[in-house]
């Protein structure tokens, strides 16, 4: 196995999203590098700072620029980046006199941090677009199944009745707020990174503010009061971001795991049987992508730890914390968008068994109704009084194996409306709850 399953020909297909993979390859990082020097040129040239002809120059080079990659490897191992050898094979595409002008006034950081922001923002068009179909597709199963009758349970245990929808729309709800996030992120997120060598911009003059400006304008990005070398704030809010919305599909990737053990069998992940195959028992169908979802959750909710860990830089351009950060963001990225990717194929496929739902609840022989028993006979009896021979009569039912309201019904006369104790009569506000939520996916979803 590779060092990573994300870069595996192999095991790719299992954590990685192919369009962000290429967002994130070598050859996608070195022309999002080239773009960057090419957009500062041209920046340059506009405002003056270089020869209008050398900016044209770098700009035409740039577009047909191919990198030579073993020679770039050298490089990196020479120098611990692949900057200076990148503007090497650049330079000797151009002119001598207007080779110069390349990289005018910026740094390492600067080309390679900007070049981030880009693949950041294309690989977060990706993942939003992933998000929204898998808003829709929860949105509609909550609907469909509103009124689908199954057991709530808390701590693993039968609790109360609730419907399948409710369960759905508790899946949908953080995901309307990372989808929230993601907007109110954005702007503090995509900004160009320019400060020169120490953050001051003192080659440029007095111009330092100007091209900034007018590169993140060619750039279509935004800009910082100051620069980000070792402010790395934003980077660790998208690493929250991506762990938050791979520990919500992890959440669903669990609850599916729960809801499809043979014991249980109300969801399957795909009506295909030929699905999750096992290798010697042709029974099995085995939910392969919750497995995916919960792994993914797990692996981002340590890589984490990482990116917090490379806050902690010195000075004005740090020693570590940003090659920590290429150890650990790009695997985030990575394993998010093929996690929403994944998740969102899930919520169109998994099959429902209402039958087997509506079967669980009824062999529970109706102590899920034990709370909704003993509010029923409060009024009459006083709430300790009720809810001593209510917990007496879940004692005998579970003994002798007979429905809890036959058995409460034994032991009291109290006028109670014994027949409006169902579990399809103690389901509370869920539509309401339902439908507020979906109201939600809505209102975002038309949000621009």
């Amino acid at each position: 196995m590779t060092f990573t399953p994300l870069d595996s020909t192999l095991y790719a297909p299992l954590f990685s999203c192919p369009p962000v993979a290429e967002m994130f390859s070598d050859t996608g990082q070195l022309r999002s590098m080239v773009e960057v020097e090419a957009a500062l040129a041209s920046a340059q040239g506009r405002l003056g700072i270089i020869p209008a002809e050398a900016a044209e120059a770098i700009t035409r080079a740039a577009q047909s620029f191919q990198p030579d990659l073993p020679k770039l490897q050298e490089g990196v191992a020479r120098d611990g980046f692949p900057i200076i050898a990148l503007l090497a094979q650049l330079r000797a595409g151009l002119p001598a006199d207007h080779a110069e002008f390349v990289h005018w006034g910026a740094t390492t950081q600067d080309i390679m941090d900007t070049a981030l922001v880009l693949a950041l923002r294309d690989a977060l068009a990706v993942m939003e677009g992933s998000l929204q179909l898998l808003i829709e597709q929860l949105s509609g199963r909550a609907d469909e199944h509103r009124h689908t009758l199954m057991a709530g349970r808390t701590h693993s245990q039968q609790a109360l009745p609730i419907t399948f929808g409710l369960k759905v729309a508790g899946w949908l709800a953080p995901l309307l707020r990372h989808q929230q996030r993601l907007r109110e992120l954005r702007p503090r997120l995509l900004v160009v990174q320019f400060g020169g060598a120490a953050g001051t911009l003192a080659a440029l003059g007095g111009d330092g503010l100007r091209v900034r400006a007018e590169l993140a304008r060619e750039l279509g990005l935004g800009e910082t009061p100051l620069p980000w070398h070792t402010g790395r704030d934003t980077l660790a809010e998208l690493a929250g971001w991506l762990s938050g919305v791979t520990g919500s599909l992890g959440k669903v990737g669990q609850d599916i795991l729960l809801l499809a053990q043979s014991e249980v069998g109300e969801v399957r992940e795909s009506g295909d049987p030929s699905k999750g195959g096992s290798s010697t028992m042709p029974q099995k169908s085995n939910p392969i992508g919750s497995e995916l979802l919960v792994a993914a959750a797990r692996a981002n909710a340590a890589l984490l730890s990482g990116v917090h860990q490379a806050l902690v830089q010195e000075h004005e351009r740090a020693t570590h914390g940003w090659q920590l950060e290429w150890l650990t963001l790009p695997q985030m990225v990575g394993l998010t968008a093929a996690s929403l990717e994944r998740a969102a194929g899930l919520a169109g496929e998994f099959a429902v068994n209402e039958a087997r739902m509506e079967e669980n609840v009824r062999q529970s022989g109706g102590l899920m109704l034990s709370e909704a028993v003993t509010f029923a006979l409060a009024g009459p009896l006083g709430r300790t009084a009720a809810k001593a021979l209510v917990k007496e009569a879940v004692a005998v039912a579970m003994r002798e194996g007979r429905p809890l309201v036959d058995v409460v019904r034994e032991r009291t006369d109290a006028p109670v409306n014994w027949d409006a104790l169902t579990e399809r009569h103690y389901l509370g506000v869920t539509d309401e709850m339902i439908d507020a939520v979906l109201q939600i996916a809505t209102t975002e979803g038309r949000s621009p």
